[in-house]
């Protein structure tokens, strides 16, 4: 079963920006799917807990250039 987390990112500004983000969040091992929301400044991440942790995801974030708040 999957679970659904909203993360906060810093640092997006633009398209570019979100692409980044759901590029580097969809290439964890684990992650099902996930849609950024430029607006908001969020990600809506749906996952596998035992595949993948918040911690992995925060460090994919800022291995794109962006933060997890």
């Amino acid at each position: 079963m999957a679970s659904q987390i909203t993360l906060n990112i810093e640092g997006m500004t633009c398209n570019h920006c979100r692409m980044a983000v759901e590029r580097a969040l969809g290439a964890l091992p684990g992650v099902a799917s996930a849609r950024v929301d430029l607006e908001h400044k969020s990600a809506q991440v749906s996952y596998d807990a035992d595949r993948v942790t918040l911690e992995d995801m925060r460090r994919a974030v800022a291995q794109a250039g962006y933060r997890v708040a």
